[in-house]
């Protein structure tokens, strides 16, 4: 857990020069995500409810924390810093591509449950307060999967 409160202080150290890079922050929230397994020799959980939340001081670079239930059926804990150097707007609609660079625990079968890093390919989509985000989910030893995540901007 220590290194989770590390990687927030790095992450909030940095921010004042990430914000004046663009517009005002976004809060959004999620309820965890669906997935889907590529490789589907387990029974997998791939409704996996949870709250998560998302600050985007930019566009571009954001810091997320959530919780929710894994696809081991086990309760996961997050926090990373969500980058998106691909952009593209067109009205309303937002699109945007990158990588989150995470520390994950909760998963019995990797590091016996304990927190490990992992970087995810995510690729978004925004409209209004409305938000879609695909996640590849890479696992060496089993089943990697692709996820959903359904976000609402509360700010």
């Amino acid at each position: 857990m220590l290194r989770l409160a590390v990687l927030a202080a790095a992450i909030l150290a940095a921010a004042p020069a990430a914000a004046a890079e663009d517009e005002g922050v976004e809060v959004w929230v999620n309820p965890g995500l669906f997935s889907y397994h590529l490789k589907d020799d387990r029974d997998y959980r791939e409704d996996n409810y949870g709250l998560g939340v998302e600050v985007f001081i930019t566009p571009r670079h954001g810091v997320v924390a959530g919780s929710l239930l894994n696809s081991n059926d086990e309760r996961s804990k997050y926090i990373g810093y969500h980058w998106r150097p691909l952009q593209l707007t067109h009205q309303r609609w937002r699109f945007g591509a990158g990588l989150v660079f995470s520390l994950i625990d909760g998963y019995s079968d990797v590091r016996d449950g304990k927190t490990f890093p992992i970087v995810l390919p995510t690729a978004s989509v925004e409209y209004g307060a409305l938000g879609a985000s695909l996640i590849f989910l890479p696992h060496p030893e089993h089943s990697s999967a692709i996820a959903l995540q359904l976000r609402l901007r509360v700010w």
